[in-house]
């Protein structure tokens, strides 16, 4: 992706997601704020104190018993919308584990969807595999997961989404993939709206197609794509925004509606709208982040409230905490906005990990980077626990005094980007960011996936 690209998306995607910026992509790391917390050693108290409250994981690896997650599955009752974090977006075990909580929230739990920090149209078609095996897999994620989301072309959820085929191919209840985010749109997308209207409400396909007529001469994969829109002049990219709310008010204007097309449309215009932001204006560079945000947690919401499915959300820690770590690039966050949207009904899960290693994307390609908690890290902390991998509900565990006082000062914490070099530690509050931290000592990078 070249830096001419969309900036203001470009920055909407970069510090969790991918894209190189100007400050990265010249091997320059970002300085972290100031944490708000010393880096001492950790109080004996508050670890005792999490001693009491931290239940055993037996490990990430999906398939086995599931007894050590039954009083995780019992702390989600009451939400329809679970968020899971990932500490960075190259940990392999941090994959697998969502693969193992997915498995026992869907079977023991009633979950019925598993959404994504992925594009709505590429889901849409993992979406067709798991439900009714058209296409093949691997081909599949190779033509969607390109550009930054190429860090999700991995070994790890081509198992998880093989798991969900087999489910669903053996089970009356179904599970679905959903994707949240927007930065491209298949040409199928645009089919499926032209063929609706024209069954529908045909009066309108002549003016559908001249508002999207931009948008469908985007050629090329995905990645050609995102290029192509990002070259363009900001007043081409204005133009394009306007025409794609005009074709969403239009189908939302119509005399028949249906409430999945509308939400098609509503995601062109969002993608749109994405790209019309002045990357070039600091202002309008945290508006475009912003905006992501905000459309990333409306569209799970939409997909809850219309289809009904209690929803495990996978994305990044930086989205799914309530309160940002990166408020100069992320100033609200998606978890921020979930629990504006539905309130308890929302519950956020970060993840955390000790150190290992992790893949990000680089100038030159993707790399493998080690990493290891400092003292006075959130990490450090947790790691003292007696258990190597376990998982706290930190609203119990603030009932412990020795607790109180530990859970709400900002600490150091892992927020690794997409993209190296990039500062990898921020400040934040567990309690105040999370409802449940599930932690693991070491991680593993995940296995990039290998095509014949």
């Amino acid at each position: 992706m070249t830096i001419r690209r969309s900036a203001s998306l470009a920055l909407a995607v970069t510090a969790l997601l991918g894209p190189a910026t100007a400050a990265t992509a010249a091997g320059r790391p970002q300085a972290a704020p100031s944490p708000a917390a010393a880096t001492a050693a950790p109080d004996r108290q508050v670890v005792a104190g999490l001693d009491r409250y931290a239940h055993r994981l037996r490990g990430a690896q999906p398939g086995g018993s599931s007894a050590d997650l039954e009083a995780f599955g019992k702390a989600t009752r009451g939400a329809s919308i679970v968020g899971i974090g990932e500490v960075s977006h190259g940990s392999g075990d941090v994959f697998a584990l969502k693969d193992r909580l997915l498995r026992h929230l869907v079977t023991r739990e009633g979950f019925s969807a598993f959404a994504m920090e992925i594009n709505w149209s590429a889901a849409a078609r993992i979406d067709a595999y798991v439900r009714t095996g058209e296409g093949d897999l691997r081909q599949i994620m190779g033509d969607e997961f390109q550009d930054a989301y190429g860090l999700d072309d991995t070994e790890e959820y081509l198992r998880l989404f093989s798991w969900v085929r087999e489910h669903n191919r053996t089970s009356a209840h179904q599970v679905r993939i959903v994707g949240v985010d927007f930065s491209d749109v298949d040409p199928e997308q645009y089919d499926r709206l032209f063929a609706w209207a024209g069954r529908n409400t045909p009066a309108l396909v002549p003016e559908l197609r001249e508002r999207y007529a931009a948008l469908r001469a985007l050629r090329g994969g995905v990645a050609e794509r995102l290029a192509a829109y990002g070259a363009l002049p900001l007043a081409e990219r204005k133009k394009m925004a306007e025409d794609a709310d005009a074709a969403y008010r239009l189908l939302e204007g119509a005399a028949k509606r249906d409430a999945r097309v509308l939400q098609d449309a509503r995601v062109v215009s969002q993608m749109a709208a994405s790209n019309a932001f002045d990357g070039d204006d600091p202002a309008q560079a945290l508006a475009a982040n912003r905006y992501r945000d905000r459309a990333m947690a409306e569209n799970a919401v939409w997909w809850q409230r219309n289809t009904g499915d209690r929803i495990l959300l996978s994305a990044h820690d930086g989205h799914i905490t309530y309160e940002t770590a990166l408020p100069h690039v992320y100033p609200v966050t998606m978890g921020a906005d979930l629990r504006e949207l539905v309130g308890k009904e929302y519950l956020a899960v970060g993840t955390s990990a000790y150190g290992g290693a992790y893949r990000a994307r680089t100038a030159t390609g993707v790399g493998t980077f080690p990493f290891a908690a400092a003292p006075g890290s959130n990490e450090y902390v947790l790691d003292q626990v007696r258990h190597r991998d376990f998982y706290v509900d930190l609203r119990e565990a603030r009932r412990d005094p020795a607790l109180t006082g530990w859970l709400d000062p900002a600490r150091p914490t892992f927020m690794i980007p997409g993209r190296y070099p990039y500062q990898t530690a921020w400040p934040l509050a567990l309690g105040r960011g999370y409802d449940i931290v599930m932690h693991l000592h070491e991680v593993g990078a995940s296995v990039p996936l290998t095509r014949p």
